[in-house]
């Protein structure tokens, strides 16, 4: 006797399989959303801090160029670098600090901070400045990922 074993598959299997499908699909397009959502905001603050590292860059370059004008009206009234000198420490405001031939600032805008160093040519040397030295550092806060 030959009896062949058949599964018969009635027509509530198929709207079953169909079910199964549409809910994987549905979740993996949630998890798609999710995670488009999640890069978005990764990139909204990426965007964010580079912005304010430009704008600190943009503030340096901005004060490079105060100092120059401050250097020019020093080397115009010195006869003598040791005048010239005297006359850059005298002229430089409380943000600035002269130290072996560099000066010295930040700019800050209370989460990062741009150290900036440039260093300070001879009487009638041109450029009167050069960069030397750019450290930008950050202060991670509770606030920040807010």
């Amino acid at each position: 006797m030959n009896q062949r074993n058949r599964i018969a598959f009635g027509p509530g299997a198929a709207s079953l399989i169909l079910i199964v499908v549409v809910l994987s699909m549905s979740v993996l397009g949630i998890l798609s959303l999710m995670s488009a959502r999640g890069d978005l905001s990764f990139s909204m603050r990426s965007t964010q801090v580079i912005q304010s590292v430009y704008d600190l860059q943009n503030c340096a370059e901005r004060t490079y160029g105060e100092l120059d004008e401050i250097l020019k009206r020093c080397a115009e009234k010195a006869t003598s670098e040791d005048e010239y000198r005297e006359a850059i420490e005298k002229t430089l405001e409380y943000k600035f600090s002269l130290e072996n031939g560099q000066i010295f600032w930040e700019e800050t805008d209370g989460v990062r901070t741009l150290s900036c160093a440039v260093n300070l040519g001879a009487l009638s040397e041109l450029p009167r400045l050069s960069w030397a030295s750019h450290s930008l550092t950050s202060e991670i806060g509770g606030d920040m990922f807010d």
